[in-house]
């Protein structure tokens, strides 16, 4: 079934992961509705930066979590994280780079999109879907 979700460049929205496989529905793309309550739409690529960043805030992104069907995240993975996690990290210095492709629009209503394109990953270095 085709989506007519958005990316923040006004594109169709593209995946973001399926290994390992992301969203808030696990479909490999940054879709949200009413229930994702944490807006999930930002497809980034993890670093280690943002890694430890997270699990210094109480945001475990690196434990496997089978029950909910979270495999842990390493450095190089793509996932479509939490908005205002990432605007936190832009503002403290460790945001990962973002796939504006993949990237929700909704993002927009938390994040410019200066800062989206200003963290871009580039093209050839995206990560694997």
């Amino acid at each position: 079934m085709p989506s007519s979700a958005r990316n923040v460049l006004g594109g169709p929205l593209q995946p973001c992961s399926f290994d390992p496989l992301t969203g808030w529905r696990r479909d490999g793309c940054c879709h949200t509705d009413a229930q994702d309550l944490g807006s999930h739409v930002v497809c980034a690529r993890m670093t280690p930066a943002f890694l430890n960043h997270q699990l210094e805030r109480g945001n475990d992104l690196i434990t496997p979590r089978p029950a909910q069907r979270f495999p842990g995240l390493k450095p190089g993975d793509r996932w479509c994280v939490c908005a205002l996690r990432w605007r936190e990290a832009f503002e403290g210095g460790y945001a990962p780079p973002v796939v504006l492709e993949a990237t929700h629009e909704r993002a927009l209503e938390f994040v410019p999109l200066e800062w989206l394109r200003e963290n871009a990953a580039p093209q050839a270095q995206a990560g694997r879907t």
